[in-house]
């Protein structure tokens, strides 16, 4: 099922301070969305009010499928992840940090291991599988951060600063998987970046913030 989500004169504040303005903006099914803009824009704080982690002050989140819109429930939460640009990683193996969401849902354990499987080779980490989680650098655990929402086979998935602090090599790996997803068009992706060149690179849309405010799209 297409899932959509349409926020609508969104506003959030921290200790009195406008993080959000008045945004409003529709995200279609199938695209890659690149929020553009400085540090400190609002470009996290809207991903994670999107993501349903915090809440606004003033607006509305929509999800939605052609007329239907859906309530903020289990059912809709496990439809979308959030990937933070710095994951916190379980100590134990790569393969049971990725199987964790997984296991929470009862999946029986030969889904499982296809599924997780199948994720590490998306991103590069299938010889790592059995490696302890810790000892990975830190494009590694992002490598596997986005994994781990990817193995749950989200239908929007939002990517904060995905390739923040991460070396050419990794950032190169993690943006051929974005890419890869713009491809297949099954997941939308919502990614931030400060980056003019790679938000160009990635996205089908290029969404400008600037001061917690939505100022345009191309």
């Amino acid at each position: 099922m297409d899932l959509g989500l349409k926020i609508s004169n969104v506003h959030k504040q921290y200790n009195g301070k406008a993080a959000l303005q008045d945004c409003s903006y529709t995200f279609m099914s199938g695209g890659i969305y690149a929020l553009m803009g400085p540090n400190g824009c609002g470009k996290s704080t809207l991903l994670r009010v999107c993501a349903l982690l915090e809440p606004c002050e003033q607006g509305n989140i929509a999800y939605f499928s052609g007329e239907t819109v859906f309530p903020h429930d289990m059912v809709l939460r496990r439809r979308i992840t959030l990937v933070l640009p710095r994951i916190g990683v379980f100590n134990t193996t790569v393969f049971k940090n990725v199987s964790y969401g997984l296991v929470l849902r009862g999946l029986r354990k030969a889904t499982i291991v296809q599924k997780v499987n199948a994720a590490l080779d998306l991103v590069g980490l299938m010889p790592k599988r059995e490696q302890q989680a810790l000892t990975l650098s830190s494009g590694e655990a992002q490598r596997l951060g986005i994994a781990r929402a990817m193995v749950l086979e989200p239908e929007l998935l939002f990517l904060d600063e995905p390739t923040a602090s991460i070396d050419v090599e990794n950032t190169a790996i993690v943006e051929k998987v974005i890419l890869g997803l713009r491809h297949t068009g099954r997941t939308t992706v919502i990614l931030s970046t400060h980056d003019r060149e790679q938000a160009e690179r990635l996205a089908s849309h290029v969404v400008s913030m600037h001061n917690g405010r939505i100022t345009g799209s191309t």
